[in-house]
């Protein structure tokens, strides 16, 4: 199977992994309506960050069994941890409930990560890039129909009713894995806290696996800022906006979707640092029309731009790390993907604050900002050598 991207079952990958990736979403256009279930307490507004924090654990905990046990059976029994994390979600009759359930979808959601290096070790140094950009599609599929399908149904059923919903969503993916993935030994015999002790291994060993974690960092992070403040916008005198239309804005996510594609596609034949360059400038300009054009307009330019950029990025810097330690790839994935979702969860938590306390242009100003330390990432320093071609 390795290396015929005919029969690598990328579209039942990018289908689950999409189902399990949109979990970490739902939250942000439900905000608003959540935090008015909640009137008494603030703690509702760290729920988009706690849930991003449990999908570091996750990565952290769940992705190093990738390396030691088949990937197939961990995916299908992370996907049942899912969906018992939903119904607690959508049962919580307390705020601090809801934050401690909704960190635990953060971390199984994190079987969506399981899914992305399978992928590429199904794949060859030829259409590694290609191959990633096609599941990575359905990552951005669920991400975006996450957030869009969370709107509307908070909206019209209540908040409870997304999570209601999502169980059974995710019992079906886990049964299409069981059912399409190959088994797969893996490539190393080591024991797990061994393997949880090679992650700082790896982050010294290997430099370009920590530029690639930083820079997705401060762009996830700069991503986060304009969705967990959103809805919270719309709501202002100026929009007077609810949950379903925070959810429509997630349908302009269809511009990422062609960019994971692309991305990957030149990745494969110009290399993946030209493109993460790119990517990285065009989530910095994405914030000028957001910070001077405050209009509905105004802010449809800007996500389609910040879209584009951030997925741009992650699918070339996905290229060039998995290139690195093809026997620890779900480890390398650990640490890449707990970089990007810490730098979320800051943005998040910072945006939500500044966003209070300043309102909206400073709130712009401070997503600029971390997307400009990827910038900075990207042009100090020596540039990263791009993966090497195929014989």
């Amino acid at each position: 199977m390795k290396g015929d991207s005919n029969r690598i079952p990328t579209v039942a990958m990018a289908v689950a992994a999409g189902f399990g990736v949109a979990n970490l979403y739902y939250n942000q256009p439900m905000l608003a309506l959540i935090a008015q279930s909640f009137p008494f307490s603030k703690i509702a507004l760290l729920i988009p960050s706690a849930t991003q924090l449990g999908y570091v654990l996750g990565l952290v905990l769940f992705l190093p069994l990738g390396d030691l046990v088949d990937r197939r059976r961990l995916i299908v029994v992370q996907f049942v941890l899912l969906a018992l994390a939903l119904i607690a979600a959508a049962t919580a009759p307390t705020a601090i409930l809801l934050l401690g359930a909704s960190f635990l979808v953060g971390a199984t959601s994190s079987v969506a990560q399981q899914i992305v290096p399978f992928a590429a070790s199904l794949a060859n140094d030829s259409n590694r890039g290609t191959i990633v950009g096609r599941v990575m599609s359905g990552v951005l599929c669920g991400i975006l129909l996450g957030r869009t399908v969370a709107g509307f149904v908070a909206t019209w059923f209540g908040w409870h009713a997304t999570f209601f919903l999502a169980v059974p969503a995710m019992l079906a993916a886990g049964a299409l894995m069981a059912a399409r993935l190959p088994t797969r030994p893996p490539l190393e015999t080591i024991r797990y806290p061994k393997a949880l002790a090679s992650l700082a291994d790896l982050w010294e060993e290997e430099p370009v696996l920590r530029r690639a974690a930083l820079t997705q960092g401060a762009l996830f992070g700069s991503f986060s800022v304009f969705w967990t403040v959103l809805s919270l916008h719309l709501q202002e005198p100026m929009f007077k906006l609810g949950a379903d239309a925070a959810g429509l804005f997630a349908l302009l996510g269809v511009v990422g979707i062609t960019a994971a594609p692309w991305s990957g596609h030149i990745a494969d034949r110009r290399g993946p640092t030209l493109v993460v360059q790119i990517g990285v400038l065009i989530t910095v300009l994405a914030w000028i029309p957001f910070a001077l054009w405050n209009s509905i307009l105004g802010m449809i330019v800007g996500v389609m731009v910040l879209d584009f950029g951030v997925q741009s990025a992650v699918v070339s810097n996905q290229h060039k790390i998995y290139a690195l330690r093809p026997e620890a790839r779900s480890r390398v994935n650990t640490i890449f993907m707990s970089g990007i979702f810490i730098g979320g969860a800051v943005g998040s938590a910072f945006g939500g604050t500044v966003y209070k306390l300043a309102g909206w242009f400073p709130t712009c100003l401070f997503g600029a900002a971390m997307a400009s330390i990827a910038l900075c990432l990207q042009t100090l320093g020596k540039p990263d050598p791009n993966p090497p071609s195929p014989a």
